[in-house]
C-alpha cells in the first residue's frame, strides 16, 4: 500500500483527503506544521509527501528545502491557484509537480498516479531499451542505471529527484533526437502541459545545474526554441 504525508494545515481538508485517499487505496498521515513535517518526513518512510505552501512558521518552501537535504521523496506541493511564482520556486527547489489549489480530489489522485508510475518505470527498468547493456544507459560521460536508480558523471554520483531522473532517463533513451516539450510532459510527468506550464523547463535548468557542462564547456541538454529539448549524442568517454 502506498503511503502519504500531508503536510497542511487546513485540519478539515486534511480529513477530507484521508478519507478519499483512503478510499483509492492510500495510506494516509498528517501533520498541520512545518517543522513536524520535515521530522516525519525525515524519521518515516513515505512513498509521496503533498506538501503545502501556506503553512504557518516554516512554510513550505523551508519545509522542501529541508527535506532535500536529507531525502529524494518524491514531492507533490499545493500552490495558490494562478500563482506561477509558487510553483516555479516549488519546482526549482525540488519538488516532483505541484498541484493549485482548490482542486479536485481526482485531480490529485491522477499526479500521484503518474508519479507512481513514473518511479516504477524507470526503478523496475520496463522502459529501458533492449540495446543498453544491464539496463544502463551511458552517454558521454553519464551513465544512467535505472535498477539501482542512481545517475554518475565520470565517477561521481549525482543525486537527482524522481522527476528529474525520469525526465534523464527519457532523454538519454533518445540522445541526438529533439524531443518535444509536449512529449517530455506526457511522459515523464504523466500529463499534459497547461498554457504558460513552466514545469519541464525548471526541471531541465535543476538538471543542467546537477549535471554541470559537457567537456569542452558544451551544453549538455541543447533548448530547440518553440520545439523542446535535445540531449546530444556522444560515445562514452569522447
Amino acid at each position: 500500500m502506498t503511503s502519504l504525508l500531508i503536510i497542511d494545515d487546513d485540519t478539515e481538508l486534511c480529513e477530507l483527503l484521508a478519507d478519499y485517499l483512503g478510499r483509492e487505496g492510500f495510506q494516509i498521515a498528517a501533520v498541520h506544521n512545518g517543522t513536524d513535517g520535515v521530522t516525519q518526513t525525515l524519521t518515516e518512510e513515505y512513498d509521496l509527501i503533498v506538501l503545502d505552501v501556506m503553512l504557518p512558521g516554516l512554510n513550505g518552501f523551508d519545509v522542501l528545502r529541508k527535506i532535500r537535504l536529507g531525502s529524494m521523496v518524491p514531492v507533490l506541493m499545493l500552490t495558490a491557484r494562478g500563482d506561477d511564482v509558487d510553483r516555479i520556486v516549488g519546482l526549482e527547489l525540488g519538488a516532483d509537480d505541484y498541484l493549485p489549489k482548490p482542486f479536485n480530489p481526482r485531480e490529485l489522485v491522477a499526479r500521484i498516479r503518474a508519479i507512481q508510475r513514473r518511479i516504477g518505470s524507470t526503478r523496475e527498468g520496463s522502459s529501458v531499451s533492449p540495446e543498453t547493456f544491464s539496463g544502463t544507459i551511458t552517454v558521454g560521460d553519464v551513465t544512467l542505471n535505472p535498477a539501482t536508480h542512481t545517475v554518475h558523471r565520470d565517477e561521481s554520483q549525482v543525486e537527482l529527484t524522481a522527476v528529474e531522473f525520469s525526465l534523464l532517463h527519457y532523454l538519454l533513451k533518445k540522445a541526438g533526437q529533439v524531443v518535444p516539450r509536449d512529449e517530455l510532459a506526457e511522459k515523464v510527468l504523466g500529463r499534459k502541459l497547461e498554457l504558460f506550464d513552466r514545469s519541464i523547463d525548471v526541471h531541465i535548468s535543476s538538471l543542467r545545474k546537477k549535471l554541470g557542462s559537457r567537456p569542452g564547456g558544451r551544453d549538455r541538454i541543447i533548448s530547440v526554441r518553440g520545439v523542446g529539448y535535445q540531449y546530444p549524442f556522444e560515445e562514452s568517454g569522447s
